[in-house]
């Protein structure tokens, strides 16, 4: 399953894969894998990438289209 929304996220922050690698703490290679589909995403680093964005792990598997969490 490919991760559209976080590379769609990722550029709209103007943000390299290289630059989200080092805010998630993680190699460029793997983060990579999670935007092609290649890896799946551990649980834990979808919350953090929710929590970067400010959005939900919903909306970045694709199960809602609501960017915003309500708060």
């Amino acid at each position: 399953m490919k991760f559209q929304r976080i590379q769609d996220l990722r550029n709209d922050a103007d943000l390299s894969q290289k630059e989200i690698s080092e805010i998630l703490h993680i190699s460029q290679r793997s983060y990579s894998h999670y935007e092609t589909g290649s890896r799946n995403i551990p649980i834990e680093m979808l919350i953090r990438l929710a929590d970067y964005y400010d959005t939900s792990v919903d909306y970045l598997l694709g199960r809602t289209d609501k960017k915003k969490m309500r708060r």
